[in-house]
């Protein structure tokens, strides 16, 4: 599955409650950027950066990215120490996985 599929997918893939509190995460995937909205109730994409505040950033490759989604890595210290994953808040992003089913 592709980027831009996988971001159309979240809301129908989201699972309500696993997120307790509002959290934003902006992605910048090579020339994808996004910004994911999660809430107790549901899941909302926007394209671009919607936001300067956002509670986490994450940068990564599309490579990376696909192999995250598709084949079920988890980045380890290793990843984020090279710069394959830079992100502000590695715990948001485990969030994110489990709130849409990985």
């Amino acid at each position: 599955m592709g980027i831009e599929q996988i971001f159309a997918d979240l809301p129908g893939r989201y699972q309500p409650g696993i997120v307790t509190e509002p959290v934003s995460i902006y992605f910048s995937i090579d020339e994808v950027k996004r910004t994911v909205w999660l809430d107790p109730a549901g899941c909302r994409v926007d394209s671009g950066r919607t936001t300067d505040a956002a509670d986490c950033v994450c940068k990564t490759s599309e490579d990376f990215f696909l192999r995250v989604w598709n084949d079920d890595y988890r980045p380890g210290l290793a990843d984020f120490l090279s710069g394959k994953i830079k992100a502000n808040k590695p715990d948001i992003l485990q969030l994110f996985l489990k709130a849409c089913g990985k």
